[in-house]
């Protein structure tokens, strides 16, 4: 997975919604990260390859749908604009982890299918869980975070902003 760090980058294309106020970025940014409480079903002996494991339901695409729906309903004001950033910020989670080079992919179509896809390009180190993280190959990962999100958010976030003047 990229790191926590990294997933909340999405919300810099708020530029690309411009009737989404600026607050509207900090539910962005939960939406981005939730999919990882899922790390959770480690204590609880859950197997990484079930339905509720890592990269399971909570990657879905029907999971990110609820979290936009949920978060719709508590902003105000509420739009399909909001909606929509929303869906993003909670679905380019698993599309981020389905570009990753390690891991056994994601269950984009739970609760239906527990089948785990990755993108035909994986450009992104996949991120070390726990103390690991603070090792050198957890800054590789930073690095490669850096690369292949961090900038393209960045530089579409620019044009976005461009673009609506």
């Amino acid at each position: 997975m990229p790191t926590t760090l990294t997933h909340p980058a999405v919300t810099l294309l708020k530029t690309w919604f411009p009737r989404v106020p600026s607050r509207v970025v900090i539910a962005g940014i939960f939406a981005a990260i939730l999919p990882d409480i899922d790390v959770l079903a480690f204590r609880f002996d859950i197997p990484y390859g079930a339905t509720f494991g890592h990269r399971g339901f909570t990657h879905s695409i029907v999971f990110a749908l609820a979290i936009a729906l949920i978060g719709t309903i508590i902003v105000r004001p509420r739009s399909l604009a909001v909606f929509a950033f929303l869906f993003l910020c909670a679905m380019s989670h698993a599309v981020l982890d389905s570009m990753t080079n390690g891991g056994l992919g994601v269950a984009f179509f739970s609760p239906f299918s527990n089948e785990r896809y990755f993108l035909p390009w994986r450009p992104i180190r996949v991120s070390p869980i726990g103390p690991s993280f603070f090792s050198p190959r957890g800054l590789a990962t930073l690095a490669s975070e850096v690369v292949w999100v961090w900038i393209p958010c960045v530089v579409l976030g620019l044009v976005g902003k461009y673009v609506r003047r």
